[in-house]
């Protein structure tokens, strides 16, 4: 009897230490491709992203919502950033934009708010068993949501290479855990944020340093919605001496917010908005 319930205890151990959070998933681990990243390196061929999902229309037919997804082409991967929030917006302007989902090769989530991840129930019934890269300090209870929709978690915690040339900036975490997708291009750094929680210098400043490169382009979500006109011109100011050049503010960074970027940056500012295409050469 003694050896059965030592038997047990043992069975019961090993259970345990195989469902330790986070355990199970596959990481992303390559820093020697941030390393290849300078002055002289970058895509020789021209990227795009297209707005799946905003707050703003650009494209007729499509349809404006709180949140946010961009599909990102022009390497050896098609990336989704993002899904938004609702199932049937999502759907609907992929479908209105002329996207294929058959040919979305990775999910990339930059945080797991809701109108960032609400529409991967859509996405995995049209494209299923890709890998999403995620920040690794996401809850538990997102990754195995991930695995039950037949998705492969795959944790990004340090500035890795996603595929050819596109990368995580790695994780931040200030309270909510968050990362930003990078391309390298022939121009400089093109950034795209979700919400940009921990702050969008605050971003920018660990991106530019990490990759030692200058940022060209930064596009997404700032979240600066309660920021006064001083503070955003203030944040502004900040962003244009780390040597951004472009700037595309949507999502929530506030629609007062996004005027003062517009009259800011001028022809440099990119508008943004469902169905928009923005092409870097």
């Amino acid at each position: 009897m003694k050896m059965k319930r030592l038997y047990i205890s043992l069975l019961l151990l090993a259970l345990a230490s195989t469902l330790l959070p986070g355990q199970a998933y596959e990481k992303l681990e390559n820093y020697k491709g941030v390393k290849n990243v300078d002055s002289k390196s970058g895509t020789d061929v021209p990227v795009s992203f297209v707005v799946i999902y905003d707050n703003y229309v650009f494209k007729e037919g499509t349809k404006a919502d709180w949140g946010f997804s961009v599909l990102v082409d022009g390497s050896d991967k098609k990336i989704l950033f993002d899904t938004g929030t609702k199932p049937g917006i999502f759907e609907s302007n992929l479908h209105k934009i002329g996207l294929d989902p058959s040919g979305i090769d990775l999910l990339v989530v930059s945080h797991e708010h809701l109108d960032h991840t609400g529409g991967i129930t859509a996405l995995v019934k049209m494209q299923t068993g890709i890998p999403v890269i995620m920040p690794v300090s996401l809850s538990e209870t997102f990754k195995k949501r991930m695995v039950n929709l037949g998705l492969k978690p795959v944790m990004a915690e340090a500035p890795s290479e996603i595929c050819r040339d596109i990368y995580t900036s790695g994780e931040f975490d200030y309270g909510i855990p968050e990362a930003a997708l990078v391309i390298d291009t022939k121009k400089g750094l093109v950034v795209l944020t979700g919400c940009a929680h921990p702050g969008i210098v605050n971003m920018l400043t660990r991106i530019r340093k990490d990759f030692n490169k200058d940022i060209y382009l930064v596009c997404g979500g700032f979240h600066l919605m309660n920021k006064s006109e001083a503070e955003t011109k203030a944040i502004i100011r900040e962003m244009k001496n780390l040597g951004v050049e472009k700037c595309g503010a949507t999502h929530c960074t506030g629609t007062k917010q996004i005027d003062i970027f517009r009259n800011s940056f001028g022809e440099n500012f990119v508008e943004l908005g469902t169905g928009n295409k923005v092409v870097i050469e």
